[in-house]
């Protein structure tokens, strides 16, 4: 019997690589979207769902509860980026990609437990990101909401390990998606402090990601995760150096780290 996938953000970069590939594997592959209607030659069902609507997240797991009886993978990768000096950006931008990387995910994590719990099965898989591991230079709330996601998956999975249903973490480093397109960019402003190295970072971003490895192996991790029989918590998908500098900040002294980090950054 094939599985029933639940994809979240699966309109564009990422999560339609994880829905196109598994649905290629003989998966039954709900992704989602806020606007279906606007995506055409998707092999997959797109639905509607808003991560900031509970009425909208619980109608598109009852749409597929109706249909198909059991929910058996939710991977979890709708998001936004956000790009900025703390200082100058704006409080309820900040608010905004919290409601929607963390409280969003854990909204959809809260709506189908229920039916897991149920079957006593399921797994759970957050998209989160390398840059959720370490403070990152004007992109400290990105990596705020993916860390945080990082430390509620793992009390997540000790509190429904015993019900048959696995929580984890996949770690994406850079990848060639159109989340630059997507992001909030505080503006540059012209009496900021932060003016040169903020514009210089910018462009190191966009560089990273244009230049960045192929969804497809996001696609991959995911479908070993769900073929896994017990899976681990964590898991990153990225370049070496992506990788190893987690490594690095296990085993080097804070302000060691700190420099290595503003030398890769030009600060």
């Amino acid at each position: 019997m094939s599985k029933i996938v639940l994809i979240t953000g699966a309109s564009s970069g990422i999560g339609k690589a994880i829905a196109v590939f598994l649905h290629n594997k003989g998966y039954k592959v709900y992704g989602t979207s806020r606007n279906p209607q606007k995506n055409n030659n998707i092999p997959f069902n797109l639905i509607p769902l808003d991560v900031l609507n509970v009425d909208s997240i619980n109608s598109a797991v009852t749409t597929i509860l109706n249909k198909e009886g059991r929910l058996d993978v939710l991977v979890n990768n709708a998001g936004m980026g956000i790009t900025g000096p703390i200082e100058d950006t704006p409080t309820d931008e900040m608010r905004a990609v919290f409601n929607t990387n963390v409280f969003g995910a854990i909204d959809v994590m809260k709506a189908v437990l229920p039916q897991m719990r149920k079957q006593q099965s399921g797994v759970i898989i957050n998209v989160t990101s390398i840059a959720g591991y370490m403070g990152l230079p004007f992109r400290g709330l990105y990596s705020a909401t993916k860390g945080a996601l990082e430390l509620i998956t793992e009390a997540t999975s000790m509190e429904v390990k015993n019900l048959g249903i696995h929580v984890v973490n996949v770690a994406p480093g850079d990848f060639a998606t159109n989340i630059a397109a997507g992001r909030y960019h505080t503006p540059v402003f012209e009496n900021s402090g932060y003016k040169q190295k903020y514009q210089e970072n910018l462009d190191l971003m966009d560089s990273h990601v244009s230049s960045g490895m192929d969804p497809v192996e996001m696609a991959k991790e995911v479908y070993k995760i769900i073929n896994t029989k017990t899976p681990k918590i964590h898991y990153k998908v990225g370049g070496f150096m992506e990788k190893f500098s987690i490594v690095l900040k296990r085993i080097l002294p804070d302000r060691a780290y700190e420099k290595l980090l503003m030398n890769h950054y030009k600060m």
